[in-house]
């Protein structure tokens, strides 16, 4: 990984897989493409930090990245509430920051995917996108369709016989983020950061951070009855909110 480009590196895992990355000695460049500029207590003289906004519809932005090997794409949100109180705009801008540009980013450089010349690549999608989740309806149904994307495409890789794989990340909430408008704290996302890294390089395609301890038995629930887990996440989010 000598030339990386990261979509939502300004913060958040993101953030830490860039100053992970930027810290070996064989990496060249990191390029940070956020909403926001990079703060500049992270920045150093490999990390290159620009401004875009994902909902534009012209990404020739991304034409001037041609020399990367490494494509991670962080970029996302959501919030907790229920499918009643979320206006229409909220639901269009979802789908096009956690889902559409996504598959647009993949679609950009999918020629570097599609080879037998190495390309390492992971999106960040979520667990929400593995089971229902009130209160996280439409970030849910962004994630499955990511989810369901990812999936498809790694398999035309594999008949295409190219080398590459899109790792899906699929993690539960991650403390340190700064996805609850929080701030992000390295210390408690570096360990992720270097486990997500290390998945990319051994072209994974799939990794759920505690999968054993906690997201093997959730999943197996949920399989089963998919209404009484639908019934008991409702009520822990519920819990969650009221702890606020």
């Amino acid at each position: 990984m000598k030339r990386v480009l990261i979509v939502g590196g300004a913060n958040g895992i993101g953030l830490s897989i860039a100053k992970e990355l930027s810290d070996r000695k064989e990496c060249e460049t990191v390029y940070v493409v956020d909403k926001a500029r990079l703060e500049r207590e992270y920045k150093n003289d490999k990390i290159q930090d620009f401004v875009f906004d994902l909902t534009s519809p012209d990404y020739s932005f991304f034409d001037c990245f041609h020399d990367i090997d490494t494509l991670v794409v962080t970029a996302g949100f959501g919030k907790l509430a229920l499918f009643k109180d979320v206006d229409e705009r909220y639901i269009v801008d979802s789908f096009n920051v956690n889902t559409v540009a996504c598959i647009r980013l993949i679609k950009h450089f999918y020629e570097k995917l599609d080879s037998k010349k190495d390309f390492y690549c992971g999106i960040m999608v979520s667990i929400a996108g593995f089971m229902s989740s009130p209160f996280f309806s439409v970030y849910a149904a962004t994630k499955a369709a990511l989810k369901i994307f990812i999936e498809s495409v790694n398999v035309e890789l594999i008949k295409s016989g190219a080398v590459n794989r899109i790792l899906n990340v699929s993690p539960g909430s991650i403390k340190g983020t700064a996805f609850y408008k929080g701030k992000t704290d390295l210390s408690l996302v570096s360990e992720l950061a270097k486990e997500i890294i290390s998945r990319m390089e051994r072209k994974e395609d799939l990794f759920i951070p505690h999968y054993e301890d906690i997201f093997k038995e959730v999943l197996h629930r949920y399989y089963m009855d998919f209404r009484s887990e639908g019934i008991h996440s409702y009520e822990y989010k519920l819990q969650s909110l009221n702890k606020r």
